[in-house]
Parts: structure tokens; sequence; C-alpha cells
């Protein structure tokens, strides 16, 4: 393993080049928040295309799937509440 991530202050350790949904998914999180229909967001197309996997990142909306890991990084299921 390369590091960690903070997930809702759970600690989910990542592999070198990984991205923050892949190493999401491989620590069993399949929900990454709520989309404004209500529907649980979670990874869709795996390229960005759709942001169906938009979560925070350090307090910033991001794509989870094109974030890669960084250690310490702090990140919240999507909640329409952070800056854009």
């Amino acid at each position: 393993m390369s590091g960690h991530i903070l997930w809702q202050d759970r600690a989910i350790a990542f592999r070198a080049g990984e991205s923050v949904a892949s190493a999401l998914l491989r620590a069993g999180v399949i929900a990454f928040g709520q989309a404004p229909t209500g529907q649980a967001r979670a990874v869709f197309c795996g390229i960005g295309q759709c942001q169906n996997c938009l979560v925070q990142v350090d307090g910033r909306l991001a794509e989870a799937c094109l974030t890669p890991c960084r250690t310490g990084m702090h990140i919240l299921p999507e909640t329409g509440a952070c800056d854009v």
C-alpha cells in the first residue's frame, strides 16, 4: 500500500496511482453521497463523464473516478454543501 485517505474520518488504504473511487470501492464503500434527485452517488461510467461519483475532497467537489489518491486527503460524501 502507498498511503491512506480519510473517508468520513475512516482511514482507507490506497495503492500508488489509484483513484479515490477505486480505493473506496476496494474498501467496500459503494455509495459516495446523494444526488439532488435522492439517488445514491456511485461510480457509473468511471471516466468522469457522468459526474455521478462526485465527492468532497478537502472541501471541494471532485469526481472520485478521476481524482488520484494523496496521503491525508479528507473525503466526504457529496451533500451539495461544499464550494464549487
